[in-house]
């Protein structure tokens, strides 16, 4: 191994040597722990801390990181106590995610590193956000994210790179081939002789960095930062090293012909280091020891707090109070000037004054730039608020979704709009393993919308006409807005972008252009958790949400002899089961119509909810009006018989006389 200093100091090779040296020696410490019982589950990075260290090394402290989990130089380098690490990793409360999450699922704002998800892909759009914010903020930083040979298959790597190519992002896109996926070598993972090939299919520049040389790591990425810190851009960087271990310590390395980890072991970034600075003469065998000496001596120290510190107790408060950040609902009451609107244009005017009330709000979407978006919604508001904040993506919804979640991460608001509700499916992993969980995991929130263009009736097909929101309202942490007029649709998504938490806010496509309302023309919030009573009357409870909800009207106003007390939920999740549980205790008989699919389907839960708490006041079963089990067809006819709306009438009149 080749090792040129170049203009690096004495005293900076001898830094890098202690701080390569720390992670070697925790893992070594690591390793004994595992074997006695006392940590459950080890990722070794043992072959590989030039990279980690190196990287961290050349970036400011208030820079992102974004590491993996054979990294645990990047959080020895920053410095974070040990006993905190060694916390984590016992699942004690001093550590970051209070017993929630393990090893290095977590992150620190305090020192700037977001760790990763299982789900490897969305990391790279995380770091996408995270700069985005950095050139509103034109602080001239860079972030750096690793990821692993194997993931780059998936397609996260691919939407990432392209997204952070086109917008000209100050991103180090890090990727530490180590040789493995658990078990799969890397001929069964690629192609291609290099990755940092894939550098030229995204018109981005590439490097290949020999990882196991800490010297080179640092020469190079002190280079390229300052240079990327001048003209702002992506880089991809390819470390070529080796896992010297299993994937965790439990799948060993049986797998890997001897030869290889042979010739791999004689690169030992650590041992080649020593002797390089060895024959400097810039360390000796006293100085060694003594360093040896001191980070031992840490190490001991540190784990015994964390040994010492008591096991957690659970408790159910926390646990769901930990679900969503607190947020205090800050209610702007409407004022008296109105005009008669469109739900679109009662969309398109919050957008608009949420926009001037929050400078750090970013919008992105397919179209949503000079075209305004397929509905027009966004129309003019690149010439009111800049190609900065208006957004125009590539189509790669997962991750735009995990941008938003990096632009939340760097002090941003982000609005994230689906073309068409249903394309939210190739957004689905960042939505409800990322947003939903990240609050809970590590007390980070996710202050993001998900806007969700939905509903058939406009002959579209199955792939334009789903309404889906039953995909996430079964999943914690996620809010789920659903309105169905002008008036709500305007103060509730003021709401959802102030609220720190994520939000899927659902708007009917076809009460776009439809429904018209009186509308204050100023800004105001609205609650979410308080459903609307449109009607009221003694003989039936109908609960309905989005355009069920005017289908429910038309029934009523057909039959003007049913007293029913008609509830517009507005909002999905939270759920107001206050409102509900007193209509059917009054009228006891109970309706729910939704246009979703029956099984599955919100309706079933909000039935069983009714049945367990007013099951003594029902004089009837509870019905559940619903879409037909199957996808939404096109064709006008089918589409009709499709949908809930055919059912509804009849549904009514049928309750009404049992």
């Amino acid at each position: 191994m080749q090792f040129d200093r170049q203009h690096l100091s004495d005293e900076t090779l001898l830094d890098l040597y202690k701080k390569i040296l720390k992670p070697r020696l925790i893992e070594e410490k690591m390793l004994i722990l595992i074997r006695q019982g006392k940590v459950s589950k080890w990722f070794s990075g043992v072959g590989q801390e030039a990279i980690a260290v190196g990287v961290t090394a050349v970036l400011n402290s208030d820079e992102y990181i974004l590491p993996m989990h054979r990294n645990l130089g990047v959080f020895t380098t920053r410095e974070i106590p040990l006993h905190r690490l060694f916390s984590q990793w016992q699942g004690k409360a001093n550590g970051f995610t209070k017993g929630r999450d393990r090893s290095f699922h977590f992150g620190t704002q305090d020192y700037k590193i977001i760790g990763m998800i299982s789900h490897l892909g969305p990391q790279l759009g995380v770091a996408d956000g995270i700069a985005v914010a950095n050139k509103l903020k034109k602080n001239g930083h860079v972030t750096a994210v690793f990821t692993g040979e194997g993931a780059t298959s998936e397609g996260d790597f691919h939407e990432a790179l392209n997204i952070a190519a086109v917008w000209d992002l100050p991103v180090l896109f890090i990727i530490e081939n180590n040789g493995y996926g658990l078990s799969t070598p890397t001929n069964e993972q690629y192609r291609c002789e290099n990755l940092a090939d894939k550098g030229i299919g995204y018109g981005m520049e590439s490097h290949i960095i020999d990882g196991n040389n800490i010297v080179e790591v640092y020469t190079k990425l002190e280079a390229l930062v300052a240079s990327m810190r001048e003209n702002p851009r992506p880089v991809l960087l390819e470390f070529k090293t080796f896992r010297m271990r299993g994937h965790e310590e439990a799948s060993g390395t049986k797998y890997v012909p001897q030869e290889l980890m042979d010739a791999w072991a004689v690169k030992d970034p650590v041992e080649n280091y020593k002797k390089y600075l060895e024959s400097l003469q810039l360390l000796s065998a006293e100085m060694d020891a003594e360093f040896k000496a001191s980070i031992k001596k840490e190490i001991d120290e540190h784990w015994e707090l964390a040994t010492n510190e008591p096991e957690i107790a659970a408790s159910l408060e926390e646990e769901m109070n930990d679900v969503y950040k607190p947020y205090d609902f800050e209610f702007i009451a409407p004022g008296t000037t109105t005009a008669s609107i469109r739900f679109v244009d009662a969309i398109s005017q919050g957008l608009k004054q949420s926009f001037e009330r929050h400078d750090n709000l970013v919008m992105m979407g397919q179209d949503i730039a000079e075209y305004g978006g397929a509905f027009k919604i966004s129309e003019g508001f690149v010439e009111a608020f800049g190609n900065e904040r208006i957004m125009n993506t590539p189509i790669c919804e997962s991750a735009v979704v995990s941008a938003g979640m990096g632009l939340s991460i760097n002090g941003c608001k982000a609005i994230v709009e689906m073309q068409f509700a249903d394309f939210v499916s190739t957004g689905f992993n960042p939505i409800v393993n990322y947003l939903a969980k990240v609050h809970y995991r590590w007390q980070e929130n996710a202050d993001v919308v998900v806007r969700m263009p939905c509903g058939g009736g406009t002959q579209a097909g199955p792939f334009h006409s789903q309404t889906n929101e039953a995909w996430f309202t079964k999943t914690p942490g996620l809010k789920v807005v659903y309105p169905a007029f002008p008036y709500d649709a305007k103060g509730l998504l003021a709401t959802a972008i102030n609220d720190p938490n994520p939000v899927l806010f659902f708007e009917h496509k076809q009460l776009y252009r439809s429904i018209y309302q009186e509308v204050p023309t100023d800004y105001y919030t609205l609650p979410f958790g308080q459903a609307s009573l449109l009607k009221e009357g003694n003989q039936i409870s109908i609960i309905a949400f989005g355009a069920a909800v005017h289908w429910a009207l038309e029934v009523l106003e057909k039959h003007p002899e049913i007293s029913a007390d008609l509830i517009d939920l507005r909002t999905l999740q939270p759920l107001d089961t206050e409102t509900i549980f007193a209509s059917v205790k009054k009228t006891n008989k109970a309706l729910i119509v939704q246009e979703d699919t029956l099984f599955g389907g919100i309706a079933s839960d909000i039935s069983a909810l009714i049945m367990e708490e007013c099951f003594e006041y029902l004089d009837a079963p509870v019905k559940r009006v619903a879409s037909l089990d199957s996808p939404i067809p096109f064709t006008k006819a089918l589409e009709d018989q499709f949908m809930s709306k055919s059912r509804l009438e009849e549904s009514i009149l049928a309750l009404l006389s049992y």
